[in-house]
């Protein structure tokens, strides 16, 4: 079993950067595909980013590509996801999750682990 625990989200102006992590416990880190999504009030949940298990491959959505970054440090268990360039329609509450799968994916019913989320609100 794989515990998720995303940290890293609070208020923010638009054009500003926020860092979001994700520590994992139990199981073997190193071994999954990492992805985070996206929910925002009154929408259904989107795909933001993945990472393959080494970090060798990494995937965006349309409209996050340029502004944010997926990283992984497999030592410490935890994945990132740098956002700069912040917009008000990336405020949402963001997930990260683990896929079973060594190769990054970016189809949410891939992934067999999900943390709480943590909420990121960019005001204009």
């Amino acid at each position: 079993q794989v515990q998720l625990v995303e940290s890293g989200g609070r208020l923010v102006q638009a054009g500003g950067s926020l860092r979001l992590s994700c520590a994992a416990s139990g199981g073997t880190f190193s071994s999954y595909a990492m992805g985070w999504f996206r929910q925002a009030p009154g929408k259904e949940r989107e795909f933001v980013s993945t990472i393959s298990w080494i970090g060798s491959n990494t995937y965006y959505a349309d409209s996050v590509k340029g502004r944010f970054t997926i990283s992984r440090d497999n030592a410490k268990k935890t994945v990132y996801l740098q956002m700069n360039s912040l917009k008000p329609e990336d405020t949402a509450v963001y997930y990260c999750a683990a896929s079973l799968l060594v190769i990054a994916t970016m189809k949410d019913f891939e992934y067999d682990y999900w943390g709480q989320g943590t909420q990121v609100t960019v005001s204009s």
